[in-house]
């Protein structure tokens, strides 16, 4: 498995190494132990969801209060998603800073998002199928959102599908009247950098 740290300090790809036949395809998509020699402490799995996504929705940028966050191991097992990873830490040297992964069912990466950071999506194809491990449960009054076209993050989505088709973003509601990142900011929904650091140590104990 090769391990790449994004430009999001926190935030890691993963590509595995897939074993292929007339069959089909074997691969290891989580590992225990190279994943907590890269990010320092283990994955404490307390959930796994999975989503599905027709062409062009576009779900996020979505994060928790710090402590105790929620970590995500994000896959895609069907289809694809252009995966991105936020850094809504407030006092972060990258606060404001994005990055991205493309996740698909050829490659077959994941993308961990450690605590502290926003996670978004836009499905690149119909029944497009996200599988996350969870450090945490949902938790509705600790998880907040920050609108993914805020211009001032400047994410750059896709505007055609796997096809070649034309996409048009479609958010739900919530996701649609989530406030921009200056907003949540002034608003005090942030989580804040020096936070998600004195949680990560005691991870890391």
């Amino acid at each position: 498995m090769q391990i790449r740290e994004l430009s999001v300090p926190g935030a890691y790809e993963f590509t595995p190494r897939q074993h292929g036949d007339p069959r089909g395809v074997f691969l290891e998509w989580f590992k225990a132990d190279p994943f907590a020699e890269a990010v320092g402490h283990p994955l404490d799995l307390r959930q796994a969801n999975c989503s599905v996504s027709a062409a062009g929705v576009l779900r996020g940028v979505h994060f928790a209060d710090v402590p105790p966050g929620q970590a995500k191991y994000v896959t895609c097992t069907k289809g694809a998603v252009l995966d991105v990873v936020v850094d809504v830490r407030v006092g972060s040297p990258t606060f404001g800073r994005w990055d991205a992964v493309l996740l698909d069912d050829v490659d077959r990466r994941a993308i961990y998002l450690g605590e502290g950071l926003g996670h978004s999506f836009l499905s690149l194809e119909d029944d497009s199928t996200v599988l996350y491990l969870c450090s945490t449960g949902y938790n509705p009054g600790g998880e907040h959102g920050v609108h993914p076209l805020d211009p001032a993050i400047g994410i750059d989505w896709p505007t055609t599908a796997r096809d070649g088709s034309p996409l048009t973003p479609q958010l739900s509601d919530k996701d649609a009247a989530a406030p921009t990142l200056a907003e949540a900011e002034r608003q005090g929904l942030l989580p804040t950098h020096a936070a998600v650091e004195a949680y990560l140590a005691s991870l890391r104990g």
